[in-house]
């Protein structure tokens, strides 16, 4: 980026050295203006792209999750979680496309633009990671997935970075996989609720405690992180709050109410649920 700085400052210098030879000040001066013209009107553009591009990564990853929440209905899961890695490959190659846009381009200019599309992309990652081994998948390896093929590009800056012999790797940055998994939580109590109407008592205490320490590792993060965090947090704490209080039903009254009634059950009691004080 620095570069660039400085060979736009010597390309608009010999302009108006130009242009000044020719005793026309004032058009030295629009000539400058013009140049920083182009350079505004390419970078909203590459933005647009990326805007675009980043509502479809959205689009995608939100079906892919939808796609997910089927596991617990069905017989053949395995099916379902490959189809949702067919899915999220395409996913991939859209995230291959803002790779691509921000070869050589400072990403953080543009990071308000993809944003949205790499959080939901991490959340549907995480959430598939998650049903098949009942763990919290690593920002590296999600950053291992976004690897692409693009021989023809030259070295990339930033969180575009030049691969091994010829590929392109997008890297997505700490503070989207933070908000990512802290989206995971919310899909991950809805997983809860559905379990549990389908005779699953299991999965509940399981989501419990795996809630509990992505919980607790946001709050060792504290103001640290990114301020979007606080706001995530709220939420984070009310779903953990409905999955603990699945468990003390299923605890408590368990052997009183049959399987199928259940997740009526659950439904109504996080109906009841305040934001602020709990149960009520």
């Amino acid at each position: 980026m620095k570069k660039r700085g400085e060979d736009l400052l010597q390309k608009n210098a010999h302009a108006v050295q130009g242009l000044q030879a020719t005793g026309s000040p004032s058009s030295a001066i629009m000539s400058v203006f013009r140049v920083f013209q182009q350079e505004l009107d390419t970078k909203h553009d590459k933005y647009e792209r990326l805007v675009k591009i980043s509502r479809d990564v959205t689009i995608e990853s939100k079906r892919t999750i939808f796609l997910l929440h089927r596991v617990t209905s069905v017989q053949d899961a395995e099916a379902v979680l490959n189809e949702a890695d067919s899915k999220l490959d395409a996913v991939r190659q859209k995230i291959g496309q803002i790779a691509k846009e921000l070869q050589g381009e400072d990403i953080y200019q543009f990071h308000r633009a993809f944003t949205p599309g790499i959080q939901e992309f991490v959340e549907a990652a995480s959430f598939l990671h998650y049903i098949r081994h009942r763990s919290l998948v690593s920002l590296e390896e999600i950053n291992a997935r976004l690897v692409f093929v693009r021989p023809e590009e030259p070295p990339s800056m930033d969180s575009v970075e030049a691969g091994p012999a010829g590929a392109l790797t997008f890297q997505v940055t700490p503070s989207d996989y933070l908000l990512g998994v802290a989206d995971l939580t919310g899909e991950l109590m809805r997983l809860c609720i559905s379990s549990v109407g389908n005779g699953d008592i299991d999965t509940p205490f399981q989501l419990s405690q795996f809630l509990r320490q992505i919980h607790d590792g946001f709050f060792y993060i504290g103001n640290t992180g990114p301020y979007e965090v606080s706001k995530k947090l709220h939420v984070l704490r009310q779903s953990l709050g409905k999955v603990e209080d699945a468990c003390y039903t299923l605890r408590v009254r368990g052997s009183e109410i049959p399987k199928h009634m259940l997740a009526d059950v659950f439904s109504s009691r996080s109906a009841l649920i305040d934001p602020d004080e709990g149960p009520v």
